[in-house]
């Protein structure tokens, strides 16, 4: 099998999942909120430039760990990348983002640098290996719905909106670490899902994401009968994240954080 080509593997090395839900997420709250084409157009190259800095920043970090395990989806890894070319990327990534967020206005601006890809650049650089490993995605998460909704109708969002998408960053945190807990502990990082019994991971996910369900269907239109059917829905995910073997209370995990992403996003 052939090497994928640099662009490739620069892209890869990006973490493009999360970098496209995360700036999806943004550009749905902004159409949520109401914004011009223009606004949209910033709001978006904002968020997805921080992304691709918070990816990039992050392989570069763990470039020597992600070796030692034998990580076979990091280009960097297993040398289908220099770091110098990453390092441009990154460059390049921070200019159009530290450009971009401050055209969202100042105080949005200075949110999305400093609570979202600070937050970002904080757990890459070190906090991940702590107990409080999941405080920069809470923050993170929490602070998208304030800077979209500054940066498009100068106003703070509902305080609902803050706390479901802090409790959809602690959740998506520990579901995203799921996955590497083997690795992450053979190279020295011990956050707090590494702390965790590894079968209480996703079910403790998956808990505070239906919390976040409730405090989101509360905000975005009470306990009516559309709302209490998506809790049924949440509560038999939740039960098979806690009952479930296998892969299966990881994949519950996920589909309530879908379903919260979607309260918040067409609230």
């Amino acid at each position: 099998m052939s090497e994928p080509s640099r662009a490739k593997s620069l892209l890869i090395a990006s973490h493009p999942g999360p970098a496209v839900a995360v700036t999806a997420i943004a550009a749905a709250l902004a159409v949520q909120f109401g914004v011009t084409s223009v606004q949209l157009a910033v709001l978006v190259v904002a968020v997805a430039s921080g992304q691709l800095l918070t990816g990039w920043t992050n392989d570069l970090l763990d470039a020597d760990r992600d070796r030692a395990v034998g990580r076979t989806d990091k280009p960097l890894a297993w040398d289908a990348l220099s770091r110098n070319v990453v390092r441009r990327a990154t460059a390049s990534s921070a200019i159009v983002c530290v450009a971009t967020s401050i055209l969202l206005g100042l105080l949005p601006g200075m949110l999305h640098l400093v609570l979202g890809v600070g937050a970002a650049f904080a757990y890459n650089a070190g906090v991940k290996s702590t107990v409080l490993s999941w405080l920069p995605y809470t923050v993170a998460f929490g602070a998208l719905p304030a800077v979209v909704s500054l940066a498009t109708v100068d106003e703070l969002p509902p305080a609902w909106m803050i706390a479901v998408g802090a409790m959809l960053g602690f959740g998506a945190h520990l579901v995203n670490v799921a996955p590497d807990l083997a690795d992450d502990r053979a190279t020295g990082v011990v956050g707090f899902a590494h702390r965790l019994p590894p079968a209480a991971v996703a079910p403790t996910a998956a808990l505070v994401l239906a919390l976040a369900s409730i405090v989101g269907v509360r905000g975005a239109r009470g306990f009516d009968a559309i709302g209490l059917a998506f809790l049924a829905a949440v509560g038999v995910c939740a039960l098979v994240a806690v009952a479930g073997t296998g892969r299966r209370p990881f994949q519950a995990a996920i589909a309530i954080a879908a379903l919260d992403v979607a309260v918040l996003v067409t609230a």
